[in-house]
């Protein structure tokens, strides 16, 4: 289960103020910036109910990175190496979301069940570590026709 009392939290880093927040939990006036964060849509989860400014699927792990992780969770840690090693290459969604956390609140919603061994917890982080620090830019993917 999803423990509310590490789903919520305000760490100010790098002036980034950036949530975590179940899809399921109520979408509040404090949240600022609603930003789904997950490749998939949430079962029984409306576009109404989620109230999401952004979706941005290209921050999230591709999907066999995803699958693989997901058939076993102690893979936690080679996850984590491989998902920010696809972050460094986000491209158009990563500069989006550093430009909005450098605006204000930001809070990053998922419909992952384990609070402490996900993708988003793992997003907020290099965000909040200066790997997007204010004013640096993510490297954009280039076509093979520009490389």
């Amino acid at each position: 289960m999803f423990a509310k009392a590490l789903s919520f939290g305000t760490v100010e880093v790098n002036g980034m103020d950036i949530r975590i927040k179940r899809v399921y939990d109520e979408a509040s006036e404090d949240d600022g910036v609603r930003i789904f964060v997950d490749r998939l849509w949430p079962r029984g989860i409306s576009k109404e109910k989620l109230k999401a400014d952004l979706w941005l699927k290209g921050v999230t792990p591709s999907t066999d990175l995803r699958k693989w992780f997901h058939e076993d969770k102690d893979r936690f840690p080679e996850f984590k190496k491989n998902y920010l090693a696809e972050l460094a290459m986000a491209g158009e969604d990563m500069e989006a979301l550093e430009e909005r956390a450098r605006e204000g609140r930001v809070t990053l919603l998922t419909a992952a069940k384990d609070p402490e061994r996900n993708h988003v917890v793992i997003l907020k982080d290099y965000l909040e570590k200066g790997k997007a620090a204010p004013g640096k830019k993510a490297p954009v993917k280039k076509s093979p026709a520009e490389k």
